[in-house]
């Protein structure tokens, strides 16, 4: 295993006093939302703990889909991948985006028939979703030998490379007039009145009337802090790196149990399709009626295990003070520890498929917390009994392919106009556990 570290920015250096909006968190959301707002004038800092682009959204496996989408999250992907499409230009640095397509290959007449059901929710929204079979099976997956049946393939899918994605985007958000602060934690927000006037950060107070919570698997922590009951817990994911081959498909591609997608330098991220890890911690406990729904319905694609992270996770305080030493200044980058095994397993998986990787070998492997809610659908929007105060997060593993149309309709939400995508599925509210602080 080595270090994970994103393409450097060169952040602000000065706090600034006063901006109308502050973003909590250096991911894929937050810098979207930044870029966003500030081409649009509207003064913002983000504050990042850490490096930009330095947990899940510089470690996720850099599909950017529309493709297997829960419905009420489709149209958010839809607009986020024409924003996708026009980035490196927009912003005038490299992302990694290509429009390569993406296939998804089904083994039995089982998985055949839960992709023409999902089918259905394509076409209506006039995706180019189809399923593949006989010649053109073979003709868009080159090298692969075992026994697929069909494969469900979008061809306006595409991918990017998560190391370089967020911090290009940063970088266009400080040409377009943001701040963004690295090293520079928020330990908790100012009211007056009830409403939003400012944050405390490590390095000072910034006054605003806005706060945008993007803290990915930070956020149940920091919200919990000033009396919001945010439901989310972490999965952990693993991923390798394997060097380059030939005679394979160009784009991403993904089975029961592998997953792979080709880098910009040629060399390939590989993964176990459907084998993450569910870390039993406290919050499991706390919100197990929140999430025995969904962890019956993905009992397949989920490990439970016990394990260092509940000790830590016991010992984070769950409150502090605003002249306190935050949680988010003691570790400032999650690196949790890969589950190898799924990736050696997920590796001989694919050259069973793609026999062509027997000349590849791993070179590098990672982990990353996945932030997760109830319903797998992130929340983008306003929390009522805090004006001023927004939350995007809970991406639920989809956070990098979206991220872009996120961070715009988090901006468009803040600004009160038009929103690109009708932004009700996201809403807070739908889980009712919002807190008196």
């Amino acid at each position: 295993m080595t270090r994970i570290i994103p393409d450097s920015i060169s952040p602000t250096q000065n706090l600034p006093a006063q901006v109308d909006v502050v973003i909590i968190g250096g991911g894929i959301i937050g810098v979207s939302t930044a870029l966003t707002l500030a081409e649009q004038g509207v003064s913002v800092a983000l504050c990042e703990k850490g490096l930009v682009g330095a947990e899940q959204s510089g470690r996720n496996w850099g599909w950017v889909r529309q493709m297997g989408r829960d419905p009420s999250e489709l149209p958010l992907a839809m607009e986020s991948l024409g924003l996708w499409k026009g980035m490196n230009e927009r912003i005038g640095e490299e992302t990694g985006f290509r429009q390569t397509g993406i296939a998804y290959l089904c083994r039995n007449v089982r998985q055949e028939t839960e992709y023409e059901a999902w089918l259905v929710h394509a076409r209506t929204f006039g995706l180019d979703s189809r399923l593949l079979r006989a010649a053109e099976l073979r003709q868009h997956l080159p090298g692969m030998v075992s026994d697929f049946t069909a494969a469900l393939h979008t061809s306006t899918d595409g991918r990017a490379e998560p190391l370089k994605a967020a911090p290009a985007i940063a970088r266009g958000a400080i040409r377009a007039g943001a701040y963004v602060l690295t090293g520079c934690a928020v330990r908790s927000i100012e009211r007056s009145a009830g409403r939003v006037s400012g944050v405390v950060t490590e390095r000072g107070r910034i006054g605003c009337s806005t706060v945008v919570l993007a803290g990915g698997a930070w956020s149940r922590l920091f919200a919990g802090n000033i009396g919001i009951d945010f439901p989310q817990l972490k999965i952990l994911g693993s991923v390798a790196r394997a060097t380059a081959v030939d005679g394979v498909p160009d784009m991403p591609v993904g089975a029961d149990n592998f997953a792979f997608r080709r880098r910009l330098d040629g060399s390939f991220s590989i993964a176990m399709r459907n084998g993450s890890i569910a870390p039993i911690v406290p919050d499991s406990f706390r919100l197990f009626a929140d999430f025995i729904p969904n962890l019956i319905k993905s009992w397949r694609e989920l490990k439970l295990r016990v394990g260092n992270r509940f000790i830590e996770e016991w010992r984070t305080p769950r409150s502090w003070e605003p002249d306190a030493i935050s949680p988010f200044e003691q570790v400032r980058i999650l690196d949790p520890v890969p589950f190898e095994r799924f990736n050696r397993e997920g590796f001989a998986h694919l050259i069973k498929a793609f026999p062509a990787f027997a000349e590849s070998r791993i070179t590098q492997s990672w982990g990353g917390l996945v932030d997760v809610t109830p319903d797998a659908v992130p929340v983008i929007g306003p929390v009522d009994s805090i004006p001023g105060f927004y939350i995007a997060s809970g991406f639920s593993g989809h956070g990098f392919g979206i991220g872009p149309g996120a961070g715009r309709l988090m901006a468009e939400i803040v600004m009160g106009g038009k929103t690109c995508v009708d932004p009700a599925p996201f809403r807070f509210d739908r889980f009712r556990k919002t807190k008196a602080a």
